[in-house]
């Protein structure tokens, strides 16, 4: 019987940068391929290729660093079947599981230990009809939802969703990202502030530190 494998572009050590646990040392562990082609994506080079590991590979390297905090990401992880098993694999090692998912995927079979920070794609990303809007009352209080913002009409969409589906109530943290390069990260604050939304602003801290280099 041929044992479980998924295709991974790289697994590495290095600090959160974005939801609510940025800045803790952490492993992440991206895997390869993505259905959608959102303008600002900053992973492209997970499309393709990659490198076919078995489950049990991806969990001894991911112990090699003795990490107390693992995320899965992409790409859109949830594309590969096994992934679902890896999750349920590293909550049984007792580490600490955030999942990166971009919403346009089921995530109800996700092990619910698992935290999901799932994407809510605004118009200006160019997929926004890929939104799997059944995802939102599968949603736990550990949950985050993500919004990058690439204009000030996808501010004013993203602040409709967030009031429709009373999104502050349901998930422990509404995150908006200024897209790197479309709006200056100073706009989107002053847009929260004076619209006092329940929300948490973010900027990515890895292309702060690191200039958005593969492996960071």
């Amino acid at each position: 019987m041929t044992q479980a494998s998924l295709k991974i572009t790289e697994i590495f050590y290095s600090l959160q940068g974005e939801s609510t646990t940025v800045g803790l040392p952490t492993v992440f562990v991206r895997l390869t391929g993505c259905p959608l082609r959102c303008c600002y994506c900053d992973s492209e080079y997970a499309f393709y290729g990659g490198e076919r590991l078995s489950l049990n590979v991806i969990l001894e390297k991911v112990a090699s660093y003795n990490p107390r905090y693992i995320c899965v990401t992409g790409g859109e992880p949830l594309a590969q079947r096994e992934c679902l098993k890896l999750l349920t694999l590293l909550c049984d090692a007792g580490y600490q599981v955030s999942l990166e998912t971009s919403g346009a995927l089921a995530v109800d079979a996700v092990d619910p230990r698992v935290i999901k920070v799932m994407d809510l794609k605004t118009p200006g990303s160019g997929e926004v009809a890929r939104n799997r809007w059944e995802n939102i009352p599968v949603l736990t209080p550990q949950d985050q939802i993500k919004f990058v913002i690439c204009s000030r009409e996808d501010y004013e969409w993203a602040r409709f969703k967030l009031d429709e589906f009373a999104l502050a109530e349901k998930v422990s943290d509404v995150l908006f990202s200024p897209s790197f390069g479309q709006i200056q990260p100073l706009e989107l604050a002053e847009w929260i502030l004076a619209d006092n939304l329940k929300v948490r602003f973010q900027l990515q801290l890895h292309k702060l530190l690191w200039n958005d280099v593969p492996g960071h």
